[in-house]
């Protein structure tokens, strides 16, 4: 703990101390001034802050000085009874403020306690309340226009957090001055209680214990007790003033001060109206003209001056209106349409709902499950994705884009259901025949009333919101490999080299560059493998990119590296992998077709041998998935990488795999073999 921390422990303590034990007429004359010092310390804080959180521990510091407070009560109450002194301190606000009259003392402590009681706590317990309600009310709308903020790509993930926890805070902040105003209540009410019992307990321990004439205690202690309630309702006064300032206090770029002068006198021509009334009061008041007139003199001279500082502000701000006027009319600037979102969400005005939250749309919620889906996924960082509405598309339509072009697309019936049939069809299920967006499964919109039927006769149900989410996160897993620039791969790099700076600083740039590892992950990205473990996948570049600077051979050494994670993800445990294989004529044309050249080596088959080897792979394929088996072709390590550049034009959702790709363990099971005539 620092010395600060002590200071406080060591100050409450004090306090506590003070309740129970005597203190010299010296040491309370130093704790009443340091009372009214630290009074005058918070008023002028509260005055100086922008908003109320730059004064965030005003509630438990209320506390603290509202139990300093009482204890020097205490204590000044058993000075006076004990001693027939408080210090003096107590006997000068006693004797020299009030001018030593019982009757004026009583007046002046009454009018104080009646200020600080009936007008500032009664006002700053109800701005408390109602600003406490208030806040909280206005909470979940604060988080829903944060997450609008983050999901347009207008602040960032940094700025979001921050965001909430300052909504948190303010949350806790005028919460806490919602019950923290009742210690200023209830200490007006101590020091009215603690005054009359000084006043009374000193008349008779007066005449009782010291012996006293009747009028002399009267005098003696009341003068006491009305100096020792002032010097304690001053500063509660000052701090219930704090508080009222604190609680009404709206965020401003200025303090108190300059927002008032700013505020107050924004008029300049209404102080001519005031002088005017002032100096009238001279002429047509028997009150001296003497005093009227220079008021009013100060006033008119003061907004004389404050008019013309408005008149160069507007001339000023009149020219740099031209001057943008000019700038404007100059040839436009274009280059900020030349930026293009690497991801675009565009819908029709009937689509709106899904994405206001006012009206119980949740999409934006959904993209950020799956930005982070994709990233535990796939191991990217997926762009932020620019939500839009947009009038040219049909109401119910949607449209997913990728750098500016169109992908994918679909419609959407907010008020109805996608059902999607197992297997089974129930001609009882009547309904809007349509496709399923992101698989291609035929499906049906149902409605309200037809959705129980639907799950009862085996039908998947999905609401639109889950349809829109689905299509869209499987349009970014198919077109991730497009999304990873050079730049993103650097941020992957650079969050690398933290962990394993050796391997980077091996790799890049004395074996690669950049460029090459980008073409690596884009290649692994567009078969669906994995990138999240990149320390690994750069170790296997740095021991093969000595031997070839071939990128595609490259991914291919990568993919042999990762070999448990491919097999992870086709391999169900206790079940053997069905695959189609490749047989050895096939294996063998596709050898000998390889050609090299200065950019690397390609597959050069005749026309007719690629049609006769697409259709009988199309053909094994399609007898696959009629059986409900996911086709994977298994092939050699030789051949793997140039048939999947066969095939992926017109099958990209076909997984093929080298042998050199499946642990050891697993069991593999030929359901097909794929060959030459």
């Amino acid at each position: 703990m620092k010395i600060k921390d002590y200071a406080v422990l060591v100050s409450v303590i004090m306090i506590v101390i003070m309740m129970v034990i005597p203190f010299p007429p010296l040491l309370l004359d130093f704790l009443i001034m340091m009372n009214i010092s630290l009074a005058l310390t918070i008023i002028l804080v509260a005055m100086n802050t922008r908003e109320a959180l730059q004064f965030s521990i005003f509630p438990s510091l209320l506390l603290l000085t509202t139990l300093f407070r009482l204890g020097l009560n205490v204590s000044t109450t058993r000075s006076i009874l004990t001693n027939k002194t408080g210090g003096q301190v107590i006997e000068t606000f006693g004797s020299f403020v009030v001018g030593g009259s019982v009757v004026i003392g009583l007046l002046v402590f009454l009018i104080l306690v009646i200020i600080q009681f009936i007008v500032i706590t009664k006002g700053s317990e109800r701005v408390a309340e109602v600003a406490a309600r208030f806040t909280l009310d206005a909470m979940p709308g604060k988080q829903m226009s944060i997450d609008a903020d983050l999901n347009a790509g207008m602040i960032s993930d940094r700025d979001a957090k921050e965001r909430r926890q300052k909504i948190e805070r303010e949350a806790d902040f005028y919460g806490a001055m919602d019950g923290a105003s009742k210690f200023v209540k209830g200490d007006a009410i101590a020091g009215i209680v603690i005054t009359l019992i000084n006043i009374i307990g000193g008349l008779i321990i007066g005449m009782v214990v010291h012996g006293m004439p009747v009028g002399d205690a009267a005098t003696t202690f009341t003068l006491l007790s009305i100096g020792d309630g002032l010097v304690s309702q001053i500063p509660a006064l000052l701090i219930s003033t704090a508080t009222g300032i604190v609680v009404t206090r709206a965020a401003s770029d200025g303090n108190l001060g300059s927002d008032i002068t700013a505020q107050i006198f924004a008029y300049p021509k209404l102080l001519y109206v005031v002088g005017a009334v002032i100096g009238l009061l001279g002429v047509a008041t028997p009150i001296n003209p003497l005093l009227t007139f220079p008021i009013a003199g100060l006033l008119v001279y003061a907004g004389w001056t404050m008019q013309k500082n408005l008149n160069i502000a507007e001339e000023a701000e009149t020219a740099a209106g031209d001057e943008e006027v000019e700038e404007m009319k100059k040839p436009e600037s274009v280059t900020s349409l030349l930026q293009v979102d690497p991801i675009e969400f565009e819908f029709g005005y009937g689509l709106i709902p899904l994405a206001d939250q006012k009206q119980g749309g949740d999409l934006l919620d959904r993209v950020i499950m799956i930005r982070r889906q994709i990233a535990l996924e796939f191991g990217i960082v997926v762009p932020v994705i620019r939500i839009r509405d947009n009038i040219q598309l049909e109401p119910n339509e949607y449209v997913i884009k990728i750098k500016g072009n169109r992908v994918a697309g679909g419609e959407v019936l907010l008020d109805q259901y996608l059902a999607m049939s197992s297997g089974l069809e129930d001609d009882s299920i009547s309904g809007i025949e349509t496709v399923e967006p992101a698989f291609g499964l035929p499906a049906l919109w149902v409605t309200e009333e037809m959705k129980d039927r639907a799950e009862l006769s085996g039908y998947t149900i999905v609401d639109p919101p889950s349809v829109v989410s689905t299509h869209l996160t499987e349009v970014i897993k198919r077109h991730a490999h497009e999304l990873l620039s050079r730049q993103e791969v650097k941020h992957l790099l650079d969050n690398v080299r933290e962990s394993s700076p050796a391997v980077l600083e091996e790799l890049i740039p004395n074996i690669l560059t950049i460029g090459d590892v980008q073409k690596v992950l884009m290649r692994l990205l567009k078969e669906k493998v994995s990138i999240r473990s990149l320390d690994m996948i750069l170790e296997s570049l740095a021991d093969n990119g000595v031997r070839t600077k071939d990128t595609d051979v490259l991914a291919e050494y990568v993919r042999q590296s990762l070999s448990r994670q491919i097999t992870s993800q086709i391999a169900v445990p206790g079940e053997a992998v069905k695959v189609l294989t490749a047989g050895a004529r096939l294996e063998k044309r596709f050898a000998e077709s390889v050609q090299q050249s200065d950019q690397g080596s390609y597959l050069a088959l005749d026309p007719e041998t690629s049609q006769t080897i697409y259709q009988e792979v199309l053909q094994q394929v399609s007898r696959l998935q009629q059986s409900g088996i996911q086709p994977i072709l298994l092939t050699s390590p030789a051949i793997r990488m140039y048939l999947r550049q066969f095939l992926e034009r017109y099958m990209p959702e076909l997984t093929i795999l080298s042998y050199s790709e499946l642990e050891p363990e697993v069991e593999v099971q030929s359901v097909g073999v794929i060959n030459l005539p």
